[in-house]
């Protein structure tokens, strides 16, 4: 699906920018010419996003032991670096024309009906796009619809600047409707371009690793005593998670295989089955019984007191909880204590 929807994209770009460009032919306005220009970086983007849609679906191998799921942030790296260097390239022609005494316009009428068309088709993909990348997790997917609807949100105000102009006879406004939104696309492509130098440093997602721990917390079983060192990362369409879990000391192999097992069952049930998962499995230690939820220990030396709460602040230390009071503590279920 992602591969199908990032090809449209592609395809889409293509149209936009063709329509757009015959815009700026009939009319000679700098505005649209913004317009243009954005959309000859979607083209570009929208063709290495594609190849790197088809790359990040691509089976680990032995060059690549966790996938090829990075290239999304190559991918988004480019798309960004472009971005900015068009506004750069458009605060230089609006300068231009701003300065030229005898530029002129020509059938903006017809500018400005092609320029609508192009935003309403930016702005129904850009949306469908960005559902499609949430749902599949694919920051590309997710990249290239942002970039789709912030082209939309720009498009309605260089429909306005260009209004402006066609009912002012102001052609000088022209320049500077475009210098207005040259801005914005700099900043747009400074944001793509930020996050994903982040993902390239492997930088912590920490929307992702929140929703993570919620399931985790939501569904956690008595035997799993603690879980700590948790590491959480999106490579692609792959999601990786690294974590030590501490159950009963006293558990055979098998045992610990079952609930090595049925946590990744359960991340699988909540993110799909595009999940890799490595645990290490620590044991107990006497201070864990009074964190310890379960009922029936056989060994028990101390008695239970309440659970350390999984959040954010706690489980992503390399350290075990028990040995002095850390997190916060849930009421206790035992009906003794």
């Amino acid at each position: 699906m992602p591969i199908r929807i990032q090809r449209n994209i592609a395809i889409l770009s293509v149209v936009l920018f063709l329509g757009k460009l015959y815009a700026y032919y009939v009319t000679h306005s700098v505005t649209i010419l913004t317009d243009a220009m954005e959309s000859i970086v979607n083209v570009i983007t929208g063709f290495i996003g594609l190849y790197s849609v088809i790359l990040a679906a691509k089976p680990r191998d032995e060059n690549h032991p966790y996938g090829h799921g990075k290239a999304q942030f190559i991918s988004s790296a480019v798309e960004g670096a472009l971005i900015a260097l068009a506004g750069v390239f458009i605060i230089y022609e609006a300068v231009e024309k701003l300065l030229e005494k005898h530029h002129t316009l020509h059938k903006l009428d017809v500018g400005i009906y092609i320029i609508i068309g192009t935003g309403i088709l930016n702005f129904l993909y850009g949306r469908y796009a960005v559902n499609a990348g949430k749902k599949n997790r694919s920051l590309i997917l997710e990249s290239a619809g942002k970039h789709l609807l912030s082209d939309s949100y720009s498009t309605v105000a260089i429909i306005i600047g260009l209004v402006l102009v066609y009912l002012t006879k102001w052609v000088w406004l022209d320049s500077v409707v475009a210098l207005a939104f040259s801005g914005i696309i700099i900043v747009t492509g400074y944001k793509v371009l930020r996050r994903s130098i982040a993902g390239i440093m492997d930088e912590a997602d920490e929307k992702l690793l929140r929703e993570v721990i919620k399931v985790l917390q939501a569904n956690r079983k008595p035997q799993w005593i603690d879980l700590h060192n948790l590491r959480v990362i999106q490579y692609g369409d792959i999601l990786h998670i690294d974590t030590h879990m501490t159950i009963p000391w006293y558990y055979r192999v098998s045992d610990a295989e079952r609930e090595i097992h049925g946590l990744e069952d359960m991340v699988r049930a909540n993110f799909g089955n595009t999940v890799e998962l490595f645990i290490h499995i620590d044991a107990c230690m006497p201070y864990s019984c009074k964190l310890c939820a379960l009922h029936d220990c056989p060994v028990r030396q101390e008695r239970f007191k309440s659970q350390i709460i999984w959040d954010f602040e706690n489980v992503w230390n390399n350290q075990k909880h028990g040995k002095q009071d850390t997190g916060v503590l849930a009421k206790s279920s035992y009906p003794d204590s």
